[in-house]
């Protein structure tokens, strides 16, 4: 992937050839990593250093229209001084303008452009592509030398353009995957943890280093790292564990143990869906409650709030003493928090016309996050406890 991407991009600043690529690989693959590095190792070159490469970076989390795009563009290429306050008729006369800026005279001293689309699946929801038109469509003709590289986790990519961007697109795809074992893994490890060589404490160094080789063979340890491992090989997880664990390092606990380990990946698991559950009200709490008793009856098939109300209103009649027995608006109102900390999900856009009461819903929790956050729920009902816990048959 490297050699490809380094070759592709060699030809775009040595001999002025434009291109187009998408680099897909799933979130953590090392997209962005594989570009930094050819595009270090290009600057290095001798032949590249003379034929300087512009490089305008855009995400599609940012620029979240073209207009946005172009004026991003701008600012990165140095041009607002030249557009000043110019006016274009279309999106591509603009971007052609930016382009001509930028050329010294005929095509083999034309200044090189690489325009990096990170986030790219999200450029094809602009209006029309016109973004993605014009910029494949410059790749495509004889003008200035431009690449077009994008980033994506989108294996579909492809199906999303239309029919005239896909047309001018190069179809040269770039794959990455993470394609590691899991000894190779324990390596990536041990070498995260490692102090370098030049570190200025020689002998804490060695000591640090030798603790983690008895961490990498600690079987605790390792299935810590198992459990992270089969969950996601997203690197950064693994970083994340290890900065987790690194920071309970202390003068007086200078080097790293198993139940550190252990304890970051408690942390790191924490349930965010959970934690939310702690700071609801009772009332809400009946009503999620009522919702998992729906789910266990209906195995899972989507409810409305009536049934919520009504189930809650059958406990309230035949269990609750602690209870107060709440007017329908301000049980709405709760369902409605619930809707706003995405606990509940409606199936579909409600329509303006649409009676809310009937409107269908899902959980977003399972039984055993609501039956664990009911533990460590300060203060909960006795009664509200042994409902949570009860059998279908009760019901």
């Amino acid at each position: 992937q490297h050699r490809h991407l380094l070759e592709l991009l060699k030809r775009t600043t040595v001999h002025g050839e434009s291109n187009s690529a998408l680099i897909i690989g799933p979130r953590g693959s090392g997209k962005t990593a594989l570009l930094n590095h050819v595009l270090k190792d290009l600057r290095e070159m001798k032949q590249v250093t003379e034929n300087l490469l512009e490089n305008p970076f855009l995400s599609g989390l940012l620029q979240t229209n073209d207009k946005v795009a172009l004026k991003e563009i701008t600012r990165q290429l140095q041009l607002e001084n030249v557009v000043g306050d110019k006016v274009f008729g279309s999106f591509a006369e603009n971007l052609a303008f930016l382009l001509e800026a930028l050329r010294k005279g005929n095509r083999t001293s034309s200044c090189p452009i690489l325009f990096v689309l990170d986030e790219f699946d999200l450029f094809v929801h602009h209006k029309n592509q016109t973004l993605l038109y014009n910029l494949f469509d410059i790749s495509q003709s004889a003008q200035t030398p431009v690449t077009v590289i994008g980033l994506t986790c989108r294996q579909d990519i492809l199906e999303l353009l239309e029919k005239r961007v896909k047309s001018r697109f190069s179809h040269r795809q770039i794959y990455l995957m993470n394609s590691f074992d899991f000894k190779q893994y324990i390596k990536i490890f041990k070498k995260q943890l490692s102090l370098p060589a030049e570190f200025p404490d020689e002998s804490f160094a060695q000591k640090w280093n030798n603790n983690v080789q008895h961490l990498s063979e600690d079987k605790t340890v390792q299935d810590v790292l198992q459990n992270l491992f089969h969950h996601t090989k997203d690197l950064r997880s693994l970083h994340l564990l290890l900065m987790l664990a690194v920071s309970t390092v202390t003068v007086h606990h200078p080097l790293l143990t198993a139940a550190d380990l252990q304890e970051a990946s408690r942390q790191h698991r924490t349930d965010s869906k959970a934690n939310i559950v702690h700071g609801l009200s009772v009332l809400e709490i009946c009503l999620i409650i009522a919702m998992k008793h729906l789910n266990d009856v209906y195995d899972g098939e989507p409810f409305n709030f009536q049934m919520v109300y009504n189930e809650f209103q059958k406990f309230i009649q035949r269990k609750a003493h602690s209870m107060y027995n709440f007017e329908k608006p301000v049980v709405m109102k709760a369902f409605e928090h619930l809707l706003q900390l995405e606990l509940v999900k409606p199936l579909e856009r409600p329509s303006v016309r649409a009676q809310r009461e009937y409107l269908l819903m899902k959980l977003l929790l399972d039984s055993s996050q609501i039956m664990d956050a009911l533990q460590l729920y300060p203060n909960c009902p006795t009664d509200v406890k042994q409902w949570a816990a009860s059998s279908l048959s009760w019901l």
